[in-house]
């Protein structure tokens, strides 16, 4: 049986977003994978921070900590402000936010589920 896809083509080629903007949300997704970055983004969800105690959080150096903000500030995914000679750090915005908490909780749904399934 031969399928016509032709239609259904028509209307996902329609709604696909360009390749610049594919190539942009994958480069997003990417700056997820560092275990340092999501650490870092998981401790201003909580508060903001300065440099100084986010590395003491992290048992990190301030230099690492720095470089990792920088690259999450140029993703717009942490936004600074000055309080006198300090450099407060904290999430761009509610977007970040959403991203953080969905990722969560599709990752405890998912040992939900797997939890559940091992005691069948």
């Amino acid at each position: 049986m031969v399928h016509n896809h032709e239609k259904l083509l028509e209307k996902v080629r329609h709604d696909l977003p360009t390749d610049e903007l594919l190539s942009d949300l994958a480069d997003l997704f990417k700056l997820f994978g560092d275990s340092t970055r999501v650490k870092i983004l998981f401790a201003l969800l909580e508060s903001e921070m300065c440099v100084c105690a986010i590395a003491e959080l992290l048992n990190m150096t301030q230099s690492a900590i720095s470089h990792q903000l920088k690259t999450l500030r140029s993703a717009n995914l942490v936004g600074n402000r000055r309080e006198g000679k300090t450099v407060i750090y904290f999430l761009a915005d509610e977007h970040v936010h959403t991203i953080l908490g969905e990722g969560f909780k599709h990752l405890i749904e998912e040992r939900k589920e797997q939890n559940y399934i091992e005691e069948d």
